[in-house]
């Protein structure tokens, strides 16, 4: 569903005109037109927002400062806070992304411009469905629809079913069957291929999912067909990879093997993608079944390295939008604090033409200049906490999806490592014993026998100190018993600690009853989190 939306908001996208950028900013000086200054600066936004987000980010807002001086401020104002938006939305920071184009969506909508309306409709739809929220990502999709209803535009109808259909797949699959089919039948009167790849490929998965093998055989037999040049290699991609996972659900292992290669041929211009990954862990996965351990070790690396990749590269992503939200909070704070600045200067302009006295004006100033300064200085602390607390969260969540990682990368291992040894016990093949080995000291040497130990390291460089005072105020603590404690420090529920550790959660809940014991909380209101945050 996130490729469809993302090639929607490709094709959403504004046109860049050839002029350079120090060009457009040259020109912006000789203008004294608002209108034209807020279009010229949402179009330099746009141009620097991938080299330079903070003079992009500067630009925005000044549009949206000439546009507010404009005759007609609201129709420039909407299409400024799409275009900030769109910019957020390609950072995908989604929340704020999603109150700007909130903002134009109640202007469009309170001009009664439905065709806007519309538009922002469908990208507010994208955004919800990336946001995991599909009860409202429907609801405007469903909006969209019957827009394009009434305007009876083939193309963008099948889209906006294609799309619904797709919302509804994992919540409800005949709901999804009927709008992929009222797509497919528009589809027949329009010449673009890429859509009726998509939509023959959805109804093959659909058909696959409700085991009318014969239907998905005939909506695959027909995305083939369309699959062709000039079809863009990641559409015809999508229905290799797509493909393959329904022949390896039939267990027809050779043809899994040919269309997952083919998709990862079509896919060579984008290698490190969820896309690749699966069809990796596909071969993988198909290689074991047929025993050609020699290509299942080769496409387990492969997977492994990739999933690799994609890890740190989320991690990464998060970071950035953490500190563009931060970025966000305090650049909103200070718009605030200019606004009332403004405000109470013209409060006092006025003061000093209604009252006339001198004594009274410049207590007034020095009034203001004191308030003033000291609701900067109060949000200054205010945002210097929130930043602490936002780095001190987000190295928590590090240190604890390093765990789960290490964890189920050790699990994944071994559990790979049992069935060598079982195979090498089967193998009569000395050769094959001996390739056997090679493959488990390679696997073992990237086996992490000391995770805890690693995780302690790591916890401590965080949390300084907290393992000395515990020891101190606590030496009867076994290592299993300071484990728990780090991870509840960590404000853990005792279902995440299960899934993190291995344990059932009724171990998990005896840990913790012994744990009250050695610490002497007799009182039951005395949360043991809270208890070990005093440390």
């Amino acid at each position: 569903m996130s490729r469809l939306f993302f090639l929607l908001f490709l094709i959403l996208s504004l046109n860049v005109h050839s002029q350079s950028t120090k060009e457009l900013i040259d020109n912006l000086n000789s203008i004294n037109n608002h209108q034209k200054k807020a279009e010229l600066c949402r179009e330099i936004a746009l141009r620097l927002q991938n080299s330079d987000w903070d003079r992009a980010i500067k630009y925005i807002e000044l549009a949206e400062v000439e546009a507010k001086n404009t005759q007609v401020p609201e129709s420039i104002l909407a299409d400024v806070y799409i275009t900030a938006g769109k910019m957020y939305s390609s950072k995908e920071v989604l929340d704020i992304a999603l109150q700007y184009y909130l903002k134009a969506y109640d202007i469009y909508k309170n001009n009664g411009n439905l065709e806007e309306v519309s538009k922002i409709e469908n990208n507010l739809a994208i955004i919800y469905g990336q946001g995991k929220d599909k009860e409202k990502a429907l609801k405007y999709f469903l909006n969209v629809y019957r827009y394009q209803q009434s305007k009876n535009d083939p193309a963008k109808l099948v889209k906006i079913l294609n799309n619904i259909g797709t919302a509804y797949l994992n919540k409800n699959i005949d709901s999804s069957l009927y709008y992929y089919q009222k797509a497919h039948l528009i589809n027949k009167t329009i010449k673009d291929d890429a859509l009726k790849v998509y939509v023959c490929t959805n109804l093959a998965r659909v058909y696959a999912l409700k085991k009318d093998y014969k239907n998905a055989d005939y909506y695959y037999d027909q995305a083939f067909l369309f699959a062709k040049e000039p079809v863009n290699p990641l559409i015809q991609a999508f229905v290799y990879e797509s493909f393959s996972d329904y022949e390896l659900k039939q267990k027809n292992y050779d043809a899994v093997i040919t269309n997952a290669k083919k998709a990862l041929e079509l896919s060579k211009e984008n290698q490190y993608s969820l896309s690749v990954l699966n069809l990796n862990k596909i071969l993988y996965q198909v290689y074991i079944s047929k025993e050609d351990y020699k290509n299942a070790v080769y496409y387990f690396q492969k997977y492994n390295t990739i999933n690799d990749s994609i890890h740190v590269e989320e991690k990464a992503v998060n970071l950035e939008k953490i500190k563009l939200e931060q970025d966000y909070k305090v650049r909103s704070q200070i718009k605030t604090l200019t606004e009332q600045k403004r405000l109470f200067k013209y409060f006092v302009v006025g003061l000093i033409l209604v009252v006339g006295i001198l004594i009274l004006i410049i207590f007034l100033i020095k009034y203001r200049n004191r308030n003033i300064k000291n609701q900067l200085e109060k949000e200054k602390l205010k945002t210097k906490m929130q930043t602490l607390k936002h780095n001190l969260d987000a190295k928590n969540k590090v240190l604890i999806g390093k765990a789960m990682t290490e964890i189920h990368r050790t699990d994944s291992i071994n559990e790979i490592l049992t069935d060598l040894k079982k195979i090498k016990l089967k193998a009569v093949n000395k050769e094959m014993q001996q390739a056997i080995d090679i493959v488990l000291k390679s696997l073992e040497k990237n086996l992490n026998t000391d995770i805890w130990k690693e995780f302690e390291i790591s916890f401590e460089q965080v949390h300084k100190s907290f393992f000395d005072k515990l020891t101190t105020d606590h030496p009867s603590l076994t290592p299993k018993d300071r484990r728990l404690c780090a991870l509840l420090y960590l404000d853990l529920t005792t279902k995440e600690i299960s899934q993190i550790t291995g344990q059932s959660f009724k171990s998990i809940e005896n840990a913790r009853t012994r744990l009250r014991k050695k610490f002497d909380i007799t009182n039951e209101k005395v949360n043991l989190s809270t208890y070990l945050n005093t440390f």
